[in-house]
């Protein structure tokens, strides 16, 4: 081992910790926003359930809006790139738009705490750009939305889609897909013998008769 390689390595393990550390922020911050609600969730809690103090949070974030902020930037660099890939996907319109509802069902799944963010804050934030979040989130809302609106263009040009402008389309299908994650007990309840008022495959069904011909 040389004398350079010494200080590389515990600024490696340094820059790890504070990555993990932060992350573990960004997970508390996440799950009581989600639970709770941003005004009524305090930095003393999210310090708490992190295992942090209230300075350590300071040394990271800004504040309550910037550590907001980053947790839609988090996801935000997660979701978009894969939304991406599964629009540009291998198979027919109608294929991709099946493996489009199962990736935003999962996704939700997956993140569930997340999952209830969006949906406690979607509807009011996508209404303002006074925050940056909301900037933030209002951009990759856009951006999913081109991305649909061009599956439901060509989905429409093979004639597998229905009739519609395809930007209406697209969040007409978002809407529909927000509907349904509101209702999945996987990402609302905390009760695990919670059961859905519809099915995976159910719900699938009924996009295809919302926009197949």
């Amino acid at each position: 081992m040389t004398a350079e390689t010494t200080p590389d390595r515990r600024e490696a393990r340094r820059l790890k910790h504070q990555d993990l550390s932060r992350n573990q922020l960004l997970d508390a911050a996440e799950e009581l926003f989600g639970r709770k609600g941003f005004y009524e969730t305090t930095l003393q809690e999210i310090a708490d359930l992190a295992g942090f103090s209230v300075g350590s949070v300071y040394s990271f974030f800004d504040s309550k809006d910037d550590l907001f902020l980053q947790i839609f930037q988090r996801r935000g660099g997660d979701y978009m790139p894969r939304i991406s890939g599964v629009l540009r996907g291998p198979g027919t319109p109608l294929d991709l738009l099946h493996d489009l509802v199962n990736f935003e069902i999962n996704y939700f799944r997956e993140h569930f705490h997340f999952g209830r963010l969006w949906l406690r804050h979607s509807g009011s934030t996508l209404q303002s750009v006074e925050r940056l979040a909301d900037e933030l989130i209002l951009g990759n809302y856009r951006e999913s939305m081109r991305l649909q609106a061009e599956l439901f263009e060509r989905g429409q040009r093979d004639a597998s889609f229905g009739p519609g402008e395809p930007a209406a389309l697209a969040r007409l299908f978002s809407g529909l897909v927000s509907a349904f994650q509101s209702l999945d007990p996987k990402v609302m309840s905390d009760d695990p013998g919670a059961v859905a008022p519809l099915s995976d495959d159910e719900f699938h069904a009924l996009v295809e008769r919302a926009f197949v011909t």
